[in-house]
């Protein structure tokens, strides 16, 4: 699949989940019926107080696998990007925590979800935040501009996974903090049964092994990888959708239990980066 094929199936499905929110406020999914049953993994990721301090619908809207602003400790005065920010959940509670001092930008690449984050933004009362349209593989903003990065399950969905970690540590600050949820893969799985559960997991299969992960960010310049499983997707979760694809869910429970997680991922640009011509070739965009 070509990565403009692939950015134009992930803009129409978040586009159809904006709107299905905008207009009847159901909870949105970022799969067409049939596809995948998203709710074990994008429900009960924010606590009630975090729930509390938004718009419903910003909850709604939430399509990610995790919680990145449990990830991270953000200060009084920091700038903050969340890439892919959909109906701008993460954005809004990032923004509270950086306070009237700090700033909270989200990227979207969705006409339908900037509307509804700004909506959300509205509703919120929030004023330190601004949502930009653009792709997260060609971030528009300066480098050395944002102090965190935050993202919820969505550099899984791009094609050119390289060029966004080379972008995410183009925009950061020396020093800067890279805190995202994400979806990884563990070991050898058959291609076939990881098209399938990938297309389940993620909606548009892509999602990386944990190995490549952690090669892609080192390659990008980042220093101080971690990678913390938060939730490992058993095969019962998946046992609907592969069904009804006509998969035999109990002759390849072997091959996919445990492999498939959700996890914090998280690194940091070096404080004092070489910039010759032989190295810092991750602050290349």
């Amino acid at each position: 699949m070509t990565s403009a094929s692939t950015q134009q199936q992930v803009r129409e499905k978040y586009a159809s989940a904006a709107r299905a929110v905008a207009q009847a406020g159901t909870v949105a999914s970022c799969c067409e019926p049939g596809l995948r049953c998203c709710d074990p993994i994008t429900t009960g990721l924010y606590t009630d107080d975090q729930a509390d301090a938004i718009p419903e619908k910003a909850l709604r809207a939430s399509l990610g696998c995790g919680n990145p602003t449990a990830l991270i400790d953000l200060q009084p005065g920091q700038v903050v990007l969340d890439l892919g920010s959909g109906g701008g959940i993460d954005v809004l509670l990032s923004a509270r925590r950086v306070g009237p001092t700090g700033k909270a930008w989200g990227l979207d690449m969705t006409d339908d979800m900037l509307a509804l984050a700004r909506e959300n933004q509205r509703h919120a009362g929030v004023q330190n935040v601004e949502f930009l349209k653009g792709e997260i593989e060609n971030i528009p903003l300066p480098d050395n501009s944002v102090d965190v990065i935050i993202s919820n399950c969505v550099i899984n969905l791009s094609a050119d996974k390289d060029r966004v970690l080379r972008e995410a540590f183009r925009v950061l600050r020396p020093g800067g903090r890279f805190a995202v949820s994400d979806v990884v893969t563990r070991g050898a799985v058959p291609e076939a049964v990881r098209s399938s559960m990938m297309l389940w997991v993620g909606c548009i299969a892509g999602a990386l092994d944990e190995q490549d992960y952690r090669a892609k960010l080192a390659a990008a310049g980042f220093t101080g990888i971690e990678i913390e499983p938060t939730r490992t997707y058993s095969i019962e979760d998946a046992r609907h959708f592969l069904t009804e694809a006509g998969i035999d869910v109990d002759s390849i429970a072997p091959q996919v239990e445990g492999k498939f997680v959700s996890a914090f991922i998280r690194a940091t640009k070096p404080a004092q980066s070489c910039c010759g011509s032989d190295c810092c070739s991750g602050a290349k965009a």
